[in-house]
């Protein structure tokens, strides 16, 4: 065990003295945070565009429903032909030009009025004419059958269906989905963490065995204990870098925000700004009434055990696929043959987070959550999709979740005692290039 301790501690140094490791580990937070800030800087200053819209109306039944706002203001043109109006537009630098003939009824306006630009125009404002147009057809067809506003508003107001448990508790629509997301962070870092440190492993000992180092390594040492040094070693220095990155740039994230006054949520606002019609007010109003609601509910997700069962599927998960990665590495000589083995490496995690997603949103008690919850490659991200549900009744069963660590521990042991028999006859093996067959022939010395 000592000799481990040894392995351990010289993989660990020898990982964060790198000068691109510390490069990268100072420099990764800034370029982060750059990247949001330029991002979410970029999209208000888009937004904060405002665009003109000059509007000719030759018909009688439009007069102050186009409104000025803050990100769109109309100009209206009079006593002009279309052609001059085109002309005005253009030469003025107007965003585009809203015309609406002259004809006896409102539908006919409303199906030959054109919206002239020079280029493809936004959705979002497209959306908005579309709305101006539609609303006062509404109030036309109200009109003719003798239907007043406020009697319509009662007959269109939104119904939602109460949901409850059969104990009495109230239901969130959509509340599953958010949990799913939320578990599928933490599912999604360890993907990352297996990803970018089991790689590291994997070329650790390919440039050991390159440089022959390992010839005088192995005759001191296990090979098992050298391949479980390296893991651990390796693991420590990326949870090291991780812890880093996390803190620095959370705290960079805040100092930037509050420098530059930028709100990252108006990345995700897709250019809506005020004036966007009466539907959109209601909608956000709706929201805001049930808000309280939605935040209690994340706040009731168990989060001490979330993190606590992140913690063990997180060591488990890498420790496999590390084993994998190192076994790999042991097997060849340069990094350009590891890519006919790295596919089938990175398949179950691709399929864990896609299939994830689909299985846990629409029935995360279903079959094929619960099967590759259970799977062992599968399992470290599908199962954390599926605990911030909770644990036992109305959530994960706990036979379920103990099923699950115990595969995995089960296959844990048996993958490292496999890659371990490979990395034994792999890192002496040179100058040939293995395939399956000869893997399969090596896992029986």
């Amino acid at each position: 065990m000592s000799k481990l301790h040894l392995i351990i501690k010289r993989e660990y140094l020898a990982k964060v003295r790198n000068k691109s490791f510390v490069i990268m580990t100072f420099l990764s937070p800034f370029l982060m945070v750059g990247m949001i800030v330029l991002i979410s800087y970029l999209t208000k200053l888009n937004d904060n565009e405002k665009r003109v819209i000059a509007v000719l109306n030759e018909s009688d039944f439009f007069s102050n429903e186009f409104i000025t706002s803050e990100s769109t203001s109309f100009v209206k043109f009079r006593d002009i032909s279309l052609e001059q109006a085109k002309d005005s537009t253009m030469n003025m630098g107007y965003y585009g030009l809203v015309y609406l003939p002259n004809e006896s009824n409102l539908e006919t306006v409303s199906q030959r009025s054109f919206f002239y630009s020079k280029e493809a125009p936004s959705t979002n404002i497209l959306e908005r004419l579309e709305r101006i147009f539609k609303e006062r057809l509404k109030q036309e067809r109200l009109r003719e059958f003798g239907i007043s506003a406020r009697e319509y508003a009662e007959m269109d107001s939104e119904y939602e269906l109460n949901i409850s448990t059969f104990d009495g508790e109230h239901n969130l629509k959509g509340i599953n989905e958010i949990k799913a997301i939320i578990g599928g962070g933490f599912g999604y870092l360890i993907m990352m963490f297996i990803i970018i440190y089991g790689g590291f492993v994997m070329r650790s000992v390919i440039e050991e065995k390159t440089s022959r180092i390992i010839e005088v390594i192995i005759s001191s040492v296990k090979p098992f204990q050298l391949m479980l040094g390296k893991i651990i070693g390796t693991s420590l220095a990326g949870i090291t870098q991780f812890g880093i990155w996390i803190i620095s740039g959370g705290v960079l994230l805040l100092i930037s925000m509050s420098i530059f006054d930028i709100d990252p949520s108006d990345i995700s606002k897709g250019g809506m700004g005020p004036g966007m019609g009466n539907s959109t007010n209601t909608i956000l109003s709706s929201a805001d009434s049930s808000l309280l609601l939605y935040a209690q509910e994340i706040l009731d997700i168990p989060w001490l055990l979330l993190i606590l069962f992140f913690i063990i599927y997180f060591v488990l998960g890498y420790l496999i696929y590390s084993s994998i990665y190192a076994a790999i590495g042991a097997a060849v000589d340069n990094e350009t043959d590891t890519q006919q083995f790295i596919f089938p490496i990175i398949l179950p995690l691709m399929l864990a987070i896609y299939v994830g997603f689909f299985s846990v949103f629409s029935n995360p008690h279903g079959p094929i959550a619960v099967g590759f919850s259970l799977f062992p490659l599968t399992s470290p991200i599908v199962m954390m999709m599926r605990l911030p549900g909770g644990i036992g009744e109305g959530g994960v069963p706990i036979w379920q979740l103990v099923s699950s660590i115990l595969i995995l521990i089960i296959t844990f042991i048996g993958i490292v005692w496999l890659a371990a028999k490979i990395y034994r006859v792999g890192i002496l093996m040179y100058g040939k290039k293995p395939s399956y067959k000869e893997l399969l022939k090596w896992l029986k010395y």
